[in-house]
């Protein structure tokens, strides 16, 4: 376990910015207590810096993970979001769109969302943002980049893909083994 590096720190806050903007800064200034990042076998940790002090006192081959992994760095030092950053994504998401429920099932099963499937969307969305994939009664579902700003997605036909899948709450299922 140790800190993230400046150039983890920069493709970390990158990756949430695409998600929340600005609002990356709320993640470490809580009222509730202070907050950090921590790298820890190639995945980053949120966590407050009470229970990361814990932690530092186990050794690192036996302690499994802390805090929330929100998610990991691949080989070529690309970070990649996982789904267990949704709970962190989906208070502060700058852009957000809200499925009809028929196209819910088929953005948990891991498909694109197609425009018949939305039942709303942000107004003012740019294209390859990133945006948080919502249910009509406002339960976070998963998070994917949008393929088609609001304006092009209102002038689109039903079959044009709008939100391209990312992460969804069926990864918790399909990839049980997988996620820490």
């Amino acid at each position: 376990m140790r800190p993230l590096t400046e150039e983890e720190t920069s493709l970390v806050f990158a990756k949430l910015a695409s998600f929340i903007g600005d609002n990356v800064s709320m993640l470490i200034d809580r009222n509730d207590g202070d907050y950090c990042f921590r790298n820890h076998k190639e995945r980053v940790y949120y966590c407050s810096e009470n229970l990361m002090r814990q932690a530092a006192c186990i050794a690192r081959e036996p302690l499994l993970s802390f805090g929330t992994c929100l998610g990991k760095f691949t080989k070529t030092k690309k970070f990649h979001l996982q789904i267990t950053a949704l709970d962190y994504l989906a208070p502060y998401a700058k852009y957000k769109v809200w499925l009809k429920p028929n196209a819910e099932q088929q953005f948990l099963y891991g498909n694109n969302i197609l425009k018949s499937g939305i039942g709303r969307m942000t107004e003012g969305t740019p294209t390859h943002a990133g945006i948080v994939v919502y249910s009509m009664t406002d339960v976070p579902l998963g998070f994917g980049v949008s393929a088609k700003g609001t304006a092009d997605s209102k002038r689109a036909d039903p079959t044009a893909l709008v939100v391209l899948h990312q992460c969804d709450l069926g990864e918790y299922l399909r990839n049980e083994a997988h996620l820490n």
